[in-house]
């Protein structure tokens, strides 16, 4: 694979606005190789998990600080590295489909050997600086990136449609990291925080397999709409859905506000999803069910902080 050079010196004006280019170039190629949306997915659960053990604790924010930083930056590196792994491991899967055909190592802007060497890289400093904070941190860190990368990435993403469930094991982790950094984690509200994240993520990536239904057939990835199609597809993402409704009623202890929002919002993504039932277009309907599944995790997890900040208290 061909190599781009991203910072050529020169003294005259077109030389600047090259650099800039292959400066922009360089983002973008580390915000694709990164998975920046889902990077920042999967950290936000991190940092509200470890929010709400201070705020159960009854301590103050600012004594924690600096464990606060080693918590999050040492995850989001273990979370990144699983995802450039990820990346290296299906280059061939990411050459066949559409949505993916820019990352770096499909356009041979960086070389296989390099992002292997990055993820590497990247997943060992993540569990170095959180080896600072607590073993519990570690192992739920530890689970999350060897579910993903083997369980997931190597072993079941094209062989089993069962490859969803086993890989929303890795993000369901990320609450529990966060509050395990502070406490344990044998709580009520990391655990049910947890199970949220993993069954949310079933309808979540079902409407994105839907919405890509021709890539991943092509690809030969084993995502449920290929394999059993829409119909089954459908249900499934039904009952999921349903199955968070109850799971609110037990954060109780952040208050009702939070619990009358996350049940309201529960409720108008099953109604999406059972419209699809009598969606004329299901792809124009997945990319609904898309945006609701995005919008409300990122949603519940911002409002778990805001309803437990002083001025609520």
């Amino acid at each position: 694979m061909k190599e781009e050079s991203y910072a050529i010196p020169r003294n005259d004006g077109k030389a600047v606005l090259s650099n800039e280019r292959n400066a922009s170039s360089l983002f973008s190629d580390l915000k694709l190789l990164f998975k920046g949306p889902v990077l920042i997915a999967n950290s936000l659960p991190v940092v509200t998990g470890f929010w709400l053990a201070v705020y159960f604790l009854g301590t103050s924010f600012s004594d924690y600080l600096d464990l606060f930083f080693l918590t999050i930056v040492g995850s989001t590196l273990v979370i990144a590295g699983a995802l450039v792994i990820n990346n290296w491991y299906d280059v061939d899967i990411d050459t066949v489909m559409d949505r993916t055909k820019n990352r770096p190592t499909v356009t041979g802007h960086f070389s296989l050997r390099s992002v292997l060497m990055l993820g590497i890289v990247l997943t060992v400093l993540g569990f170095a600086l959180l080896l600072f904070t607590t073993w519990e941190a570690v192992l739920y860190a530890f689970i999350g990136w060897f579910t993903y990368c083997i369980l997931y990435t190597m072993w079941s993403k094209r062989r089993y449609t069962l490859n969803t469930v086993i890989g929303s094991v890795s993000g369901a982790v990320t609450p529990l990291i966060g509050w395990a950094a502070v406490g344990s984690s044998d709580h009520i509200v990391p655990i049910i925080l947890a199970l949220i994240i993993f069954v949310f993520q079933m309808p979540h990536t079902f409407a994105i397999a839907i919405k890509k239904y021709d890539e991943y057939k092509a690809a030969k990835v084993a995502m449920l709409p290929v394999v059993y199609g829409f119909e089954m597809t459908k249900r499934q993402m039904a009952v999921y859905i349903a199955c968070l409704l109850p799971l609110p009623f037990y954060l109780g202890s952040l208050g009702i506000t939070f619990v009358v929002l996350a049940t309201l919002m529960n409720v108008g993504w099953l109604a999406v999803s059972i419209y699809g039932f009598f969606a004329k277009d299901d792809k124009k309907w997945a990319n609904v069910m898309f945006l609701c599944s995005v919008n409300y995790i990122t949603i519940l997890f911002v409002m778990a902080i805001v309803v437990t900040l002083p001025v609520f208290r």
